[in-house]
């Protein structure tokens, strides 16, 4: 308060009196005490990237934290534990000065029509008991009359959110609260004063072949038990944990790779993994909810109205390690996904997933060419390897030229009569000299060589990669009646990643001095790195039905230690 007085020119005695009453209202005073990315003296109001950044961020609650519970936690309008709080952000609104200030006045916090589908917000009052948080905003509400305690001078509201970044929403949403003058009867409230703050909703991440392994899926289905019992050894080197999906949850669908994708969304004080689910909906389609999808483990999917094809399938979806491109830094990589470019009328990935992709902002997604392959998936021609030097990774690329250079340079050694297939029943067994002789098959892998080249300088340019970062592993590929291709021999960049352990396709090539010429060629490829090479029989039970090792399993790595928010998109 102010006392101010009166008085005549000539000074004196005052000659009135009166007392000037101001109310300040800190501008700071809604924010979000867990969530800010700088003090809460900066701007509110917007949001901006980078390290210098600023802005809070905001978790969709997809986990479900309550056993009992039939959805996800942010299908329902209830607080069902103080895990499910944990999950939220705290938007800390904070009321200090005079209470008469209130008497007249009217606190409103609100949402834009357009956000209230997008997030929820909780309050509690002064009390901590589960029973007392209700919601207050989001849905049909969309604006909450604030009352500020006579002892408390911060209300703290508790905000989840309710969708991912996508087509038809940039991920940002914005809350607001608002000082109404109360006049006399009969007129309306009017503004004196309003602040806002944004929430950027955390993108959904995916994490690449060389981060560390946590978890590895494999299915159990009927007449796979010597392969689980190989991915489990690997697993065990490793020190990974492994995960089997029994028949009752799969339904004999052992294509684990292609139902799930996983990753992760993060704040400052949290991080919770998420398994994206595919479209493909085989007999895998339920375990993701089932099985997966828990406490402090999320889960988002996305359909395809126009139908799923093959393409949709998530070995048709990986990421590459961090790259530099130009100048322009990808600290999370850049999602790899197959397509029918540069064919007119083929394949494509779903809309509906591709659009999700793109709306994460944080790993900008680059079109291969994979509609040449039966099934269509980028794993069949490519993965990456952890490397001591130059990016800390190498690129791999299935090679038909590598594998014809292989097996000519064998033929000139003298080993012309050594034949494929040795040891496996029922399975022709050409020889080195009549593959070469093979005309259509070399003229068809000239086709998937130019194809894989058409790729190759994609990455080139979408990746920032030099040829020394590109190793050529040996693959043939043969023709279907529909003149698409398949693995001619098991497919050995379809591995699996473990760190330094690769589990890789077993090829079957030809015996050369006691060893198999195509698993010695990878040997020298891949061990100078440091990585140690494990060939696993898939044959019968995987690469007869059109995949291999990486198709039928699955990995949950460990997230990045680079923070989303600090990168510039």
């Amino acid at each position: 308060q102010v006392r101010i007085s009166y008085f005549r020119e000539a000074g004196g005695v005052p000659v009135g009196r009166t007392v000037l009453y101001l109310t300040c209202v800190d501008p700071n005073g809604i924010g979000d005490s867990q969530l800010s990315l700088a003090p809460l003296r900066v701007p509110q109001a917007s949001w901006t990237w980078g390290p210098e950044g600023h802005g809070a961020v905001l978790l969709v609650n997809c986990d479900r934290d309550d056993p009992d519970a039939k959805g996800l936690d942010n299908e329902d309008s209830v607080v069902r534990s103080y895990n499910d709080l944990q999950d939220m952000a705290q938007l800390v609104l904070r009321t200090r000065g005079p209470r008469a200030t209130f008497a007249g006045h009217r606190l409103l916090l609100h949402l834009d029509f357009s956000d209230a589908d997008k997030i929820r917000v909780f309050y509690g009052g002064n009390g901590a008991e589960l029973e007392m948080f209700k919601p207050v905003l989001g849905g049909s509400k969309l604006a909450y009359t604030v009352r500020p305690s006579q002892h408390h001078h911060e209300s703290v509201f508790y905000v989840e959110g309710l969708a991912f970044p996508d087509v038809a929403f940039s991920g940002l949403v914005s809350l607001h609260v608002t000082l109404l003058e109360s006049p006399e009867k009969g007129l309306l409230e009017s503004p004196i004063f309003t602040d806002s703050v944004v929430f950027r909703v955390a993108p959904w991440i995916m994490t690449p072949n060389t981060a560390a392994p946590l978890e590895v899926f494999v299915c159990s289905v009927d007449g796979n038990d010597e392969f689980v019992a190989a991915v489990g050894a690997l697993a065990e080197r490793a020190q990974c944990p492994l995960t089997v999906c029994p028949v009752p949850q799969n339904r004999q669908d052992r294509w684990i790779q292609d139902e799930v994708e996983f990753g992760y969304i993060q704040a400052p004080h949290k991080t919770l993994p998420v398994v994206f689910d595919s479209p493909r909906d085989r007999g895998l389609k339920d375990f993701p909810v089932r099985s997966i999808l828990g406490p402090d483990f999320g889960y988002v999917a996305r359909q395809a109205p126009e139908g799923a094809s093959s393409l949709d399938s998530f070995g048709n979806l990986e990421v590459s390690p961090p790259v530099t491109v130009q100048g322009k830094e990808y600290p999370l990589g850049r999602i790899l996904i197959g397509s029918s470019f540069p064919r007119v009328g083929g394949r494509r990935m779903a809309k509906a997933v591709r659009d999700f992709l793109v709306a994460q902002k944080v790993q900008a997604p680059v079109e291969l060419f994979a509609d040449w392959l039966n099934v269509g998936h980028v794993d069949e021609f490519l993965s990456f390897v952890p490397a001591p030097d130059r990016q800390g990774f190498r690129l791999l690329l299935a090679s038909p030229s590598a594998c014809y250079q292989l097996l000519k340079e064998k033929q000139e050694e003298g080993f012309g009569e050594a034949a494929m297939f040795q040891g496996l029943d029922r399975v022709p067994k050409p020889t080195i000299n009549e593959i070469l002789a093979n005309e259509e098959l070399r003229k068809f892998n000239d086709y998937a060589q130019s194809c894989i080249n058409w790729n190759r300088d994609i990455l080139k340019r979408s990746l920032g990669l030099a040829e020394p970062d590109i190793l050529d592993i040996p693959q043939l590929f043969q023709s279907n009646a529909t003149l698409e291709a398949e693995a001619f021999f098991p497919d050995m960049v379809n591995m699996l990643v473990l760190g330094r352990h690769l589990g890789i396709p077993k090829p079957f090539g030809p015996v050369v001095g006691g060893h198999c010429c195509l698993e010695q060629r990878v040997r020298e490829l891949l061990e100078p790195l440091g990585l140690s090479c494990t060939f696993i029989d898939d044959f019968f039970s995987y690469h007869v039905l059109l995949g291999e090792v990486h198709c039928g399993t699955n990995v949950r790595r460990k997230p990045f230690a680079f923070k989303w928010w600090h990168m510039v998109p």
